[in-house]
């Protein structure tokens, strides 16, 4: 993961100059090109995994002639509240595995998982164990690599299963399918009633206090249900 990260953030150093881009290479990676020429060879190469995370950060666009060039997120719509700081509300850019970009009203502050890793019970001890958070991102990953984004009402049932028990190839579509499936699995398996909490903050990065009034929670229930539902889930993914 350390060594991911540390691509994922050259990856993003070098996409950030002008003509800087990216393109599938066709087996599974991603290939960081500093200019236009196809010609010269790749500054590097990179996984799925730091596509993924420079989608969701600070994201990708298209580019018309091929590939996706890194974009800034835009400018939040209105200041943190007093009483909802890690709150700001703005947009997005997301681009989906077949390569469709959607803008998605995001919090563009902390996350809620973040907000709640930093906080601790009256023990002292973490609210969130690491697997938790980890079960989170795994599931945040599998949305994302869904194409999904800005579509939270949509049926998630496994749909068709692939024949011959084949993984997923390097098309972007099948690669879709199959997170699909994973995501209705696992939110299968947290069950109803723990699901919608997973889906409001993990998928739409809805803030606590939002999403306890969306689902008609008891005021500050949300993070105890947020929290049996990671745990629901961090076991469904063999986290322990």
């Amino acid at each position: 993961m350390i060594e991911i990260d540390r691509m994922t953030a050259r990856a993003g150093v070098i996409l950030s100059q002008p003509g800087a881009w990216l393109e599938a290479d066709g087996q599974g990676g991603y290939l960081v090109r500093s200019s236009p020429d196809r010609r010269r060879r790749a500054a590097l190469r990179l996984c799925e995994a730091g596509f993924v995370a420079l989608s969701r950060e600070p994201g990708l666009s298209v580019r018309p002639e091929g590939g996706w060039r890194l974009v800034r997120a835009a400018r939040p719509a209105t200041l943190p509240a007093a009483n909802r700081p890690s709150v700001v509300e703005g947009v997005r850019t997301c681009v989906g595995p077949d390569g469709a970009v959607t803008q998605r009203a995001v919090n563009l502050g902390e996350s809620p998982i973040a907000w709640l890793a930093r906080r601790r019970d009256a023990n002292g001890r973490p609210w969130l164990r690491p697997v938790e958070m980890v079960a989170a991102e795994k599931l945040r990953d599998d949305f994302t690599l869904a194409g999904t984004v800005g579509r939270l009402t949509m049926a998630w049932d496994a749909g068709p299963k692939t024949r011959g028990g084949r993984g997923p190839g390097v098309d972007p579509a099948e690669r879709a399918r199959a997170a699909k499936a994973r995501i209705a699995r696992a939110l299968d398996d947290v069950g109803p009633g723990l699901r919608e909490v997973l889906v409001k903050v993990c998928f739409a990065g809805t803030a606590l206090e939002a999403a306890e009034r969306d689902l008609g929670l008891p005021r500050r229930a949300g993070k105890t249900v947020l929290k049996l539902a990671l745990a629901r889930l961090a076991r469904h993914y063999g986290l322990g």
